[in-house]
């Protein structure tokens, strides 16, 4: 599985469409094999879309992310998990270990896992009326 984390100093970029550099990383049974940097060097959404899907990217973890781009990227095979903060390499292993679904990770004022699970994942609606 690829997957790639938009980075800022460190840390996951907080808004994905204005994002320049992807952590790739390749995982194999829960186990890191490879890592590189990537350049998004595309501006219009469709294109940045082409771009990444070209580099066959399982799996995007970013902070916020514009419905159209995100809709762009799901129509490509992409899994978006959007609306996630902190430091790369402690959210790289908290998706390797499964334990992602971590609030420790979720952006300030993030609307919750309605919008952060986006593509080829699917929940089941609640029961709750509210």
């Amino acid at each position: 599985m690829k997957v790639a984390i938009s980075t800022w100093g460190g840390r996951v970029s907080p808004v994905f469409d204005v994002a320049k550099n992807l952590l790739v990383v390749d995982i194999k049974a829960g186990k890191e094999i490879s890592r590189s940097e990537l350049r998004i060097k595309e501006v219009n959404s469709q294109l940045r879309a082409r771009q990444l899907a070209s580099q066959g990217l399982d799996v995007i973890i970013c902070g916020a992310i514009s419905w159209p781009l995100e809709a762009l990227l799901v129509s490509e095979g992409i899994r978006v998990i959007s609306q996630i903060c902190g430091d790369i390499e402690q959210v790289l292993q908290a998706f390797e270990s499964g334990d992602f679904i971590d609030y420790n990770f979720s952006m300030p004022g993030s609307p919750g896992l309605r919008r952060r699970f986006r593509g080829k994942h699917k929940f089941r609606k609640s029961n709750s009326t509210d």
